[in-house]
C-alpha cells in the first residue's frame, strides 16, 4: 500500500528536521515506506529552507493558510499521487512515529475509515495531556460530538490522524478551513463513515511555542461548538 505522511508546519524551525528525520529512521529500522511531505504553511522562520537543504519534500505555500488549509494542501497532494492512506503528523514533536503502525491498521483491516490517534482511552502517567484548560474544552466538544452524531470521540482535537483512500478523496475536494478535526470528524459520521480511536502517546512539544493561550481555547471552544451544532444539523 502507497501511505503518506503528511506534516503540517509553521515556523517550526527548531522541530522539523527531527519530525521528518523520526519518519525516516522508523522507515530504516522497521523496513517501512512511509512517504513524507511537508507543508510548509508560509512559515516566516527557516521552515522552508530547511526541508529543501536536507532534500525534504516540501510544498511551500506562499502564505499561512492555518491548519486546515495546510492539510488540505497534503491530502490533494495525496489524491494527486494514488496514496492509499495518508496520515496526518504534526511538525512539532509531539507525535510519537511508532504508533503510526497503530493508528492505520484499523484502516488496512477495513474497520474504519479513519482513525483518530487518542491520549484518552488508555490513560498513563508519561503521556501528555495538554493544560486543563484545553482537556476541558476537549470535553465539552466530545460531548456535542455526541450529541449529534451518536458517536463518543474522546479525543477530539488530536492531529494525529489517518483515513483511507476514499476519504483523501472527500477531504482534497472539501476540508474544513476552521476546527478541522472536530468538524472533519462530524462531517464524516454524519455521512455514515467509520471512525475508530486507537490509543497512543503523545509528547511536550521540544522547542518553540504553541499559539494558543488560554483566551484563544475559551474562543474555540464556544465557535467549534457552534460548528458543530451547525454543521450537525444538516
Amino acid at each position: 500500500m502507497k501511505i503518506l505522511v503528511i506534516i503540517p508546519a509553521y515556523n517550526e524551525e527548531a522541530n522539523i528536521l527531527n519530525t521528518v528525520k523520526s519518519v525516516l529512521k522508523y522507515n530504516k529500522k522497521y523496513k517501512t515506506n512511509y512517504d513524507i511531505i511537508v507543508i510548509n504553511d508560509g512559515s516566516k522562520d527557516q521552515t522552508g529552507q530547511i526541508c529543501k537543504n536536507n532534500q525534504i519534500p516540501v510544498i511551500d505555500l506562499i502564505q499561512n493558510l492555518g491548519i486546515g488549509g495546510a492539510v488540505q494542501t497534503g491530502y490533494k497532494y495525496a489524491k494527486n499521487h494514488n496514496y492509499d492512506i495518508a496520515i496526518q503528523f504534526d511538525g512539532d514533536g509531539q507525535h510519537d512515529v511508532t504508533y503510526i503502525k497503530d493508528i492505520i491498521q484499523p484502516i488496512i483491516d477495513n474497520k474504519a475509515d479513519m482513525t483518530v490517534g487518542s491520549r484518552f482511552i488508555k490513560k498513563t502517567s508519561n503521556n501528555f495531556y495538554s493544560t486543563t484548560m484545553r482537556r476541558l474544552g476537549i470535553n465539552v466538544i466530545s460531548f456535542v460530538i455526541k450529541l449529534v452524531t451518536h458517536k463518543k470521540i474522546y479525543d477530539t482535537t488530536s492531529g494525529f490522524r489517518a483515513c483511507n483512500k476514499e476519504v483523501i478523496n472527500i477531504f482534497a475536494n472539501d476540508y474544513p478551513i476552521e476546527y478541522p478535526e472536530p468538524i472533519s470528524t462530524v462531517d464524516l459520521l454524519k455521512q455514515n463513515y467509520s471512525v475508530e480511536e486507537v490509543p497512543v502517546l503523545m509528547k511536550e512539544r521540544v522547542a518553540g511555542k504553541s499559539s494558543i493561550t488560554p483566551f484563544k481555547s475559551a474562543y474555540y471552544m464556544i465557535n467549534v461548538i457552534l460548528a458543530i451544532i451547525i454543521r450537525g444539523s444538516k
